[in-house]
């Protein structure tokens, strides 16, 4: 895997840091996960912008 570091609004480093708190998780999977979504929603937008 690669590391990243990334710079956080501290009203976005608080949200996602009490999400990651009341799951149980760390701040880093919360973090790696929403992206993780966020570039398959973007690649299926891509997806129907390229075939429509």
């Amino acid at each position: 895997m690669t590391q990243v570091s990334l710079l956080l609004e501290p009203a976005v480093a608080l949200f996602y840091t009490q999400i990651a708190e009341s799951m149980g998780i760390p701040l880093e999977q919360v973090l790696s996960d929403a992206l993780f979504k966020l570039a398959g929603e973007l690649s299926l937008e891509a997806l129907k912008k390229e075939g429509g």
